[in-house]
C-alpha cells in the first residue's frame, strides 16, 4: 500500500489505512463499510452497528424479494470490493474491511422478529458467532483467503445467529 497510511499498532507493522486512502476509491468505501471500518477498536462491531442503522433506514420496509436481491447483489459486490482492498493492502482479510458484517447482519435482521429488543439480541448473537467462529466458520476463514472468503464466513456466522435466534423465539424468550 502506498500513501495514505498511518502506522498500525496491530498487524506486524503494517500501515493502517487512513480516511483519505479509504475514501479515494468506491470499492474501498464499500469494503470499509462506508467508513465504519476506520473506527478502532472493533471495526467489525462498528460495521455491524452501521449495518443495523442502514437496515432500519433503507431496507427494513422493502418487500422480501427486494431484500433477497439486495443481499445477493451486496454479497457479490462485497466479494469484489474485499478482494480489491485485500490486494491493495496486502492482507486478505484486513480487520477494517467490514462490508461482510453489514451484509451478514442484514440477513439476520431480515429473518428475525422486527422489534428493537429482538434485533438487539440478533446483533449480539451475530457478533458472538462472528468473533468465536465455531466450525465451519473458522474453517472457511482459514481456507478461503480472498474476497469470497471474507464474505462467506460472516454469512455462516449469521446462519448460526439465526439458528440460535430461532431457538430463542421457539422457547418464547424472543418475539
Amino acid at each position: 500500500m502506498t500513501g495514505g497510511a498511518a502506522p498500525d499498532a496491530k498487524g506486524g507493522g503494517r500501515p493502517r489505512p487512513t480516511a483519505a486512502w479509504v475514501f479515494s476509491r468506491p470499492e474501498r468505501i464499500l469494503a470499509f463499510g462506508l467508513g465504519s471500518g476506520l473506527i478502532h477498536p472493533a471495526p467489525g462491531t462498528w460495521g455491524t452497528l452501521a449495518g443495523w442503522l442502514l437496515w432500519a433506514v433503507l431496507l427494513r420496509d422493502l418487500p422480501d424479494g427486494w431484500v433477497a436481491l439486495v443481499l445477493l447483489l451486496s454479497f457479490g459486490i462485497g466479494c469484489w470490493a474485499a478482494q480489491r482492498c485485500g490486494d491493495d493492502l496486502g492482507v486478505s482479510d484486513y480487520g477494517g474491511i467490514n462490508w461482510d458484517e453489514i451484509v451478514a447482519i442484514w440477513l439476520v435482521l431480515w429473518l428475525m422478529p422486527p422489534g428493537f429488543w429482538a434485533q438487539a439480541v440478533s446483533v449480539a448473537l451475530f457478533r458472538f458467532f462472528d468473533i468465536v467462529k465455531p466450525p465451519p466458520v473458522s474453517l472457511l476463514d482459514r481456507r478461503f483467503k480472498n474476497g469470497f472468503g471474507v464474505m462467506i464466513d460472516d454469512i455462516v456466522a449469521a446462519l448460526y445467529a439465526l439458528l440460535a435466534g430461532a431457538l430463542l423465539v421457539r422457547l418464547g424468550m424472543l418475539s
